[in-house]
Parts: C-alpha cells; structure tokens; sequence
C-alpha cells in the first residue's frame, strides 16, 4: 500500500518534474540508440544480427506492455514499475559500451528496451492523473516536449564523445550514466513528494463516480478506446518511419548520410513545438484536433518523397509535427477515454497496436518505395483519407466519455 499523504507539489510541477525525468532518460536510451548499429558491428555483428536484435527489442517494448499495464493496474504499484523500469535502462546503456562480446551487446540492447516496456504504462498512468488539473494536452505535451530536448542532446553529446576519445564506445556511452542517475534521483524525489498522484485526478470533479471494490482485471476497456484505437491504428498504418525518409535522401544523393542526424535534430525540435501547439489546442477544441493528424501524415510524402532539398526538408519536419501529435495529444486522448483504475491496461494495449500499426506502415512504405514513389504517395493519400473520414464518423455519432 501507498501512503495516502496529499502531494506536496502542485499538478503543474508535478508533470514539470516528470518531464525532466523524461528529458534525463531520454539523453541516455536516445544517445545509446544512435550508435546501436556501429556498436553491435564493433563486436562482429552482420546486418541481418543488427536487424534482429533491434527488432527484437522494438518488439519487446511493445508486446510487454501488454502484460505491465495490466500488472501496474492490478498492483496499483505505479511507482514501483516506473522506478524498475528506468532503473534497468539506467544500468544497460552505460554498460553497453563495455560488455566486450556481441551476446552481452545485444542483450543489454534488448533489456533497455524491457525497461521502456516496464515503466511505460504505469509512466502514463500517472501522468494522466495529474493532466486532469493541468489540461490533458497542455500536460502531455509539456511532458513530451521536455522528453524531444533529451532526445536531442543525448545523440549529439554521444558523437562529440566520439569524436573526442577517437571512437571509443566504453567513455562514450559510460558519460550516459550521469543523467542517468540524476533521473533515478528525481524519481525517487518526486515519488516522495506525491506518493499518490491519482489524488490530483480525484480533486476535480467528476460526474461517473468511484470505481472503488471492482477489481481492475474484470472490467472491460470502454468502446470508445477500441474506436480510437482503430482510427490511430488506420493513421499510423499510412505514416512513413523516418527511417524511409532517410534511406531516399542519401539514396537520391539529396543528402550526405552525416547530416541526416542534423536534419533529424531539427525534426525532434518541431516534434516538441507541436506536441505544445496541438496539446493546448486539445484541451480547448477536444478531439476535433486529432482531425490535423491524418493530413499531416498525408501531406509528408508529398514533399519527402522527392528530389529538391528544400521540399524534402519540408516533408521531414512535417513528418517531426505528425509524430509530436502521435507522442503526446494521442495520449492524452486515452485518458479521457478510460477511467482512472484501467489506465495502465490501456496504455499498454494502445502501445501495442500503435506499435504493430506502425510496423505496417513502416513495411508498406518501404515496399512501395521500391516499387513506385507515385504509388507511395497515392496510397499514402488514401489511407489517410479514410482515416479523416472514419475520425469524422466517430465524432459525428458519439462523442467520447471523459474521464473524470
């Protein structure tokens, strides 16, 4: 059991605090994974063990959430799986560098990648209780926005570190230990300070009542989520991976494969900048905003997909706003979609489908790229169309339940 002590923080610096926590994490795992490949072929690794071990762990930070949402809900234990879950990424990546042989390389990538799963959900969970005083949107999206700086630094104090030690991984990726541990501080900080931050959540009003003596595990996700998560699922199934974009612009020669880590910056810039447009815009409009999502996805190869500089520029940065919207408004969107004791359920199995959602589209691009650009953009256009028109659907028949 929790103590039941009120938060000593308000709502606002509640989520502040989570965001540098995110932001310090974010400086770790991102830095490490910008050199996964390079690290993984030091220690012998072909292209194809690269592909498997990360895709392995992509995989298990996704499919595990499916079982630490649930657990976190059933526990009520949120802190304890938010501090586990950061604590193994914290421990892994700056040992990466000095594991030696490839099976500890590629274990250590994989079990970074199981912390993601673990604290992610319960990570979530709650924040979703304190965005109920601060905005929905407005609180996801600072949170997000604080978590694209991390993502920023960490790859480029990661190079620098490469640059500076002549390529050596151990001092590059043992540097990552400092941030590393002062999120681990913060944690443990804010979890003194809030140690039940659902009471944020239960200081507003709330016209649905107490879920109190019904087990987490026997209630069922309301309709409204499946929805949703459908009409994400159709979007992100129509939405290029960065990893497309990049392979066209050093393959049409539009850009040297060592600046396509500065245009990607830039894009984690713009990702921060329109979690923070759309997030305010969300707690004013409700999810008539989420109807901006589809059309930036469709619009991104218009312009990515071709051979001027500045036009794929553009369609980059388009891309960075579409994914700003995925990683916070989307999120936001399922708190209000669900009650407060089935949160970590739901933010587990909305990762999921996200994640498998955004395997297909990722696979669709590439195999159509291959075939025929037109194509690419021509059914790119037609998914997201119908993702517009099924979103206008859904808002036009029922309009969500919030929570609370």
């Amino acid at each position: 059991m929790t103590d039941q002590a009120a938060p000593r923080l308000s709502a606002w610096r509640f989520v502040v605090a989570f965001g540098v926590v995110s932001l310090l994490s974010d400086f770790v795992y991102e830095g490490a994974r910008s050199i996964t490949g390079p690290l993984l072929a030091h220690f012998g690794a072909t292209a194809l063990v690269v592909g498997v071990v990360t895709g392995v762990g992509e995989a298990a930070a996704l499919v595990l959430r499916l079982v630490s949402g649930p657990l976190a809900d059933r526990s009520r234990r949120f802190w304890s799986w938010v501090i586990a879950g950061y604590a193994l990424t914290v421990v892994s990546v700056p040992t990466l560098g000095l594991s030696g042989t490839l099976w500890v390389a590629a274990t250590l990538v994989i079990a970074e990648r199981v912390g993601k799963a673990v604290r992610s959900p319960a990570k979530d969970a709650l924040l979703s209780y304190a965005t109920a005083a601060t905005g929905r949107g407005r609180g996801f999206a600072v949170q997000e926005a604080l978590d694209q700086i991390g993502a920023i630094i960490g790859p480029l104090v990661v190079a620098a570190m490469l640059v500076l030690t002549g390529g050596d991984y151990g001092p590059s990726l043992a540097v990552l230990a400092i941030p590393g541990v002062a999120a681990l501080a913060l944690l443990v900080w804010l979890r003194a300070r809030v140690p039940t931050p659902r009471d944020f959540e239960r200081a507003q009003p709330s016209p649905h009542g107490s879920a109190r003596g019904v087990r987490p595990g026997l209630r069922r996700l309301p309709p409204a989520f499946w929805a949703y998560s459908g009409f994400t699922a159709l979007t992100m199934a129509g939405f290029a991976t960065f990893g497309v974009l990049s392979f066209h612009m050093v393959d049409r020669g539009i850009l040297p494969a060592a600046a396509v880590p500065l245009l990607y910056a830039g894009v984690m810039a713009i990702d921060a900048v329109a979690a923070l447009g759309t997030g305010g815009a969300y707690d004013r409009f409700g999810p008539r905003t989420l109807l901006v999502l589809p059309v930036f996805a469709a619009a991104v190869p218009l312009f990515a997909f071709t051979d001027a500089l500045a036009l794929v520029i553009v369609g980059a940065l388009l891309w960075g706003a579409a994914l700003g919207i995925q990683e916070s408004t989307l999120r936001a969107t399922v708190a209000d979609l669900v009650p407060a004791d089935r949160r970590g359920t739901a933010y587990g199995v909305y990762a999921a489908i996200v994640g498998v959602a955004t395997a297909i589209g990722g696979a669709l691009a590439g195999a159509l790229y291959g075939v025929s650009i037109p194509a690419l953009v021509i059914v790119t256009l037609a998914v997201q169309a119908l993702a517009v028109t099924a979103a206008a659907v859904l808002l036009r028949r029922a309009r969500p339940r919030r929570y609370p």
